[in-house]
C-alpha cells in the first residue's frame, strides 16, 4: 500500500489584508519600493514590523486585529492568515529617540549617523532618509555645527516639551471628534459616547499620555506624567490609565507583541489537527433538525402554574 504524501503548506503564496493610504504603495515618486523591515520598539525594546515608504520617505507603524478562526477570500483563493493589518503613519522620532538616550549617557555631542545604529536591526539607519527626521533632531536633542557638519547630543528637558505638545495636540483631536474619555464613556472600544457631564480637562490629559506612552518607554512615561504636573493614579482598577484598558479591550493588537511573526517566512504555522474517521463521519451526518448534545443536560423548565 503506497504511503500518503504529507500535505506542505504553501508559505509562499500566503497573502495579507492591509488597510493602508493609497501614498502607502505609491512608488512613481521614488525609486524604491515600500518594505516591511524590523526595527526596535520604543515602548517594549522587542522586535516589531514597520513599513517604510517608496524611498524611506515615511515610516509607517504595522497593527493588527485577529480573529479566532478567521480567513480571507481573496480572488479564487483562500488566505488562511485572517488577520487584518492596519499600516498608519508614524513620527521617527520616537524610534530615534531610545538610541540618543542610550547616547546621551556618555554627555557628548555625536553624530547623529553614529547613534542610530543597532547590530541587531541594521535597518534603523533607514529612519534617518525620513522626511523632517533630521530636521526635527532639534525637537529632542542639543545641536551643534562645525562647518557643515551637526553633532547631537540628547535633551530630556526639549524631550519632555516635545512630548507634552504631542500630548496636547491629541486631546485637541480628541475634542474635535468628540470623544468621552471620562467616567461617561462606557464602550470598552472608547467609541464617542454621550456623557451627562462633559469629561475635566485632566481626564483628556491623562487618555491623551496614555495614548503617547504606547510609543515611549515606561521610565519617560513617568517622567511626561510628572512633566504634565499629573498625579500618578493609586487605584489601577478604578482609575487605570487609559492605554492599559485600551490593550484589554483589544486584545488582538497588542504594543509588546512581536510583529515580525506577519512574515511569511518567521511565521511558523501550527499544522491542522487531524480528524478521526469518526469525526469524519460525523461531519457527513445531515444534522437538521437535530438538537445539540448539550439541550439534554440542561434543566428542565417548570411549567407556570395558572
Amino acid at each position: 500500500m503506497a504511503a500518503k504524501k504529507k500535505r506542505t503548506p504553501n508559505v509562499q503564496n500566503d497573502s495579507w489584508v492591509v488597510i493602508a493610504a493609497d501614498s502607502v504603495i505609491d512608488t512613481q515618486k521614488h525609486d524604491s519600493d515600500p518594505a516591511f523591515v524590523r526595527l526596535r520598539n520604543p515602548s517594549t525594546d522587542a522586535a516589531s514590523l514597520y513599513m517604510l515608504g517608496g524611498g524611506d520617505v515615511q515610516l509607517y507603524e504595522v497593527k493588527a486585529f485577529e480573529e479566532d478562526f478567521h480567513s480571507w477570500f481573496v480572488g479564487q483563493t483562500v488566505q488562511r492568515d485572517g488577520r487584518l493589518l492596519f499600516v498608519t503613519p508614524m513620527d521617527p522620532l520616537y524610534l530615534i529617540l531610545p538610541y540618543l538616550i542610550k547616547s546621551g549617557k556618555e554627555g557628548k555631542f555625536q553624530p547623529v549617523d553614529q547613534v542610530v545604529m543597532d547590530e541587531e536591526f541594521p535597518a534603523c539607519s533607514r529612519l534617518l532618509s525620513c522626511t523632517h527626521s533630521l530636521a526635527s533632531m532639534h525637537h529632542i536633542a542639543e545641536e551643534k555645527e562645525v562647518g557643515s557638519l551637526k553633532f547631537h547630543r540628547y535633551s530630556q528637558e526639549k524631550t519632555m516639551d516635545w512630548l507634552k505638545k504631542k500630548v496636547e495636540r491629541t486631546v485637541i483631536a480628541l475634542k474635535k471628534r468628540n470623544i468621552s474619555v471620562g467616567e461617561g464613556v462606557k464602550s470598552t472600544t472608547y467609541v464617542t459616547v454621550k456623557s451627562e457631564s462633559d469629561s475635566h480637562e485632566e481626564d483628556y490629559l491623562r487618555y491623551a499620555h496614555g495614548l503617547i506612552s504606547e510609543y515611549i518607554s515606561e521610565d519617560l512615561s513617568k517622567a511626561l506624567l510628572k512633566h504634565l504636573q499629573l498625579p500618578e493614579l493609586t487605584s489601577p482598577k478604578e482609575t487605570e490609565p487609559p492605554s492599559k484598558k485600551r490593550k484589554l479591550s483589544d486584545s488582538p493588537v497588542k504594543a509588546g507583541e512581536d510583529y515580525t511573526k506577519f512574515n511569511s517566512a518567521d511565521f511558523a504555522r501550527k499544522p491542522p489537527k487531524k480528524m478521526t474517521a469518526a469525526q469524519k463521519s460525523l461531519a457527513k451526518v445531515d444534522k437538521t433538525g437535530m438538537k445539540p448534545m448539550s439541550s439534554f443536560f440542561s434543566p428542565k423548565i417548570k411549567a407556570e402554574k395558572k
